[in-house]
């Protein structure tokens, strides 16, 4: 069976509430791999006489080349917003360093410092690894 940009080849779900992220890992035509962030978050719609459940959708593409530069500027809204209002955040817990030293092995593969930090970043207790239809 031949792939196809929607086929899912790792995903990690994250239930929070009402809302599900789930970061789904794809490959694009030239073999590419990308991360897809999705916020799936339900609502009840009106539909004439009752109403009906639905799921909102909202997603993010992020290429290799952007996340270095993405997850750097994440950690940094985090900890102001940790700093700013630390009521809200007392469970999160302390994000990685996203710009140390890459060690050989992964020089050899590419730039990917930070990377190895995503799987801490988001992960939680409640984390599964999923294969969404």
């Amino acid at each position: 069976m031949k792939k196809t940009e929607n086929d899912i080849i790792f995903s990690k779900t994250i239930k929070a509430g009402k809302r599900i992220y789930y970061l789904d890992v794809k490959e694009n035509r030239k073999g590419e791999l990308f991360l897809v962030i999705t916020e799936s978050k339900q609502v009840m719609v009106n539909t004439g006489d009752k109403q009906e459940q639905t799921f909102e959708k909202h997603k993010i593409f992020l290429y290799r080349e952007d996340f270095n530069n993405f997850f750097e500027n994440l950690a940094q809204i985090v900890e102001y917003i940790e700093k700013n209002s630390p009521s809200s955040f007392e469970r999160i817990r302390q994000i990685p360093n996203m710009t140390q030293e890459n060690s050989s092995s992964e020089k050899e593969q590419g730039d990917v410092s930070g990377i190895k930090e995503i799987d801490n970043l988001f992960s939680t207790d409640e984390d599964e690894t999923t294969e969404k239809e």
